[in-house]
């Protein structure tokens, strides 16, 4: 029932409006709302501006610490008592809630699933309340911690996709926090005392942004928000010092080649370069134009030019990953190591090709209607809804963002894919990254 409950709400969202609500508390909070009476849950996921940009170059991993160390306890404070993590999990267990802390590049994130039933909802609001406010950090649990991920680190340099991720994001973003990678020595450099600072200065409540998707209203949504961080300090940002502004990363001068010797059955290539921010005008034109050169899966240029044509990989791929600061660019594939410099060669045409001259007619209406058809699969859960709505949160999109989405894909021309693509990639400026090719 549940199922089908939640089909049948999103097969009408996609055929009708998906109404967002957007109001700001008198924290400073801004929360954003979109009510699903079908199931008796809610999905709330906070934002702030704590993400691994903020990270000092000698501390790579501190966000991601810092949010990952908050499910390991909570200190006891006003009455309520301490909660070690096994004592966390049995509570969110006994309530059928779940709750979860990460950090992306740009933002910390921390997530609320529960239903609505008034007696478990408001235990698991309190709760969550408390993880996000007053995590323990318990020293004895870090220096556990500090070793497994010490060890993991060291695994991770046998892995060939870990290798060639660090090396291509170290080409690509040079010494942008977009770029760091966590090493031993930044593990070292983290205490207990560094992940509490980077607490307290990240999870602020008037910086906070709070998305709900689920069966409630917008008293109830602007209630549960607020307790939500109501156990953080109560401070204006007004009074608060400005967070340090991050630089933009900055356009490769030049193309660059790396080759990283690695005993393995198959090359891992991976070539690109910075590409655009999420705010930037130009972000449909480069969804669509790049469903055709190499998001479309078996139906993109690439993989007809590089696999079909040719045989030389498996598969092969092509995404941006735009955020708050240019993302990259980035095409991927694995081959033979005897076949590394043709397939690099042959992706390269195509990208320097689809540069030049754009997709055809008939290339851009195939992907318009896979794009449009499809768009009821990017909202067909809670889930999925949320994580769009947190998007339009966290990036300051226009409220009617869901409504337009098609609008907006249907209106990209040729011309548009053509222009978008000339301004953004510069195919003689790119990195290529292979590991394990043939001497």
């Amino acid at each position: 029932m549940a199922v089908c409950a939640t089909g049948l709400f999103v097969h009408n969202s996609a055929q009708a409006a998906i109404p967002v609500q957007h109001w700001t508390q008198a924290s400073g909070a801004q929360v954003y709302l979109v009510e699903s009476p079908a199931i008796a849950m809610v999905d709330v996921q906070l934002d702030f501006d704590a993400g691994s940009r903020r990270d000092p170059p000698g501390q790579a991993g501190l966000a991601s610490l810092t949010a990952n160390m908050l499910e390991k306890g909570v200190r006891e404070k006003d009455g309520a008592p301490a909660l070690d993590e096994n004592a966390l999990g049995e509570a969110w267990a006994d309530l059928g809630a779940n709750f979860g802390a990460g950090a992306s590049a740009d933002r910390m994130s921390f997530s609320l699933r529960s239903l609505t039933d008034p007696a478990l909802l408001d235990q698991a609001v309190a709760l969550a309340a408390r993880q996000i406010a007053e995590p323990a950090y318990p020293d004895a649990v870090w220096q556990r911690e500090r070793q497994r991920l010490d060890a993991a680190l060291k695994e991770s340099y046998t892995r060939p996709a870990s290798v060639v991720g660090r090396a291509y994001a170290k080409a690509v973003y040079g010494n942008h926090p977009y770029g760091y990678e966590m090493t031993e020595a930044t593990l070292a450099n983290i205490s207990v005392a560094d992940l509490q600072a980077a607490h307290a200065v990240g999870v602020v409540a008037c910086r906070a942004r709070v998305s709900l998707v689920g069966a409630v209203t917008r008293a109830q949504a602007d209630a549960m928000a607020a307790r939500l961080l109501s156990r953080l300090p109560s401070v204006s940002c007004a009074s608060l010092p400005p967070l340090p502004a991050v630089p933009d990363v900055a356009p490769l001068a030049q193309a660059e080649n790396i080759t990283i010797p690695f005993d393995s059955a198959q090359a891992q290539v991976l070539i690109g370069q910075p590409g655009f921010k999420r705010a930037d005008l130009d972000y449909f034109p480069m969804t669509v134009g790049n469903y055709i050169l190499g998001g479309g899966g078996f139906v993109s240029r690439l993989t007809n030019e590089v696999r079909e044509k040719r045989g030389l990989t498996y598969g092969i791929s092509s995404a941006f990953s735009p955020g708050l600061h240019a993302g990259s660019f980035t095409v991927g594939l694995q081959t033979r190591p005897d076949q590394a410099a043709q397939a690099v060669q042959i992706a390269r045409q195509v990208v320097g090709d689809f540069v030049a001259s754009g997709p055809t007619e008939a290339e851009l209406k195939a992907a318009k209607d896979n794009l449009v058809g499809g768009f009821a699969l990017r909202i067909d859960s809670n889930r999925k809804l949320l994580a769009n709505l947190a998007g339009i949160a966290w990036n300051d999109l226009p409220l009617d963002y869901l409504d337009t989405w098609t609008q907006q894909v249907e209106k990209v021309s040729v011309a548009d894919i053509k222009a978008a693509f000339a301004r953004k990639v510069q195919p003689d400026k790119m990195v290529t990254v292979i590991l394990g090719a043939a001497k």
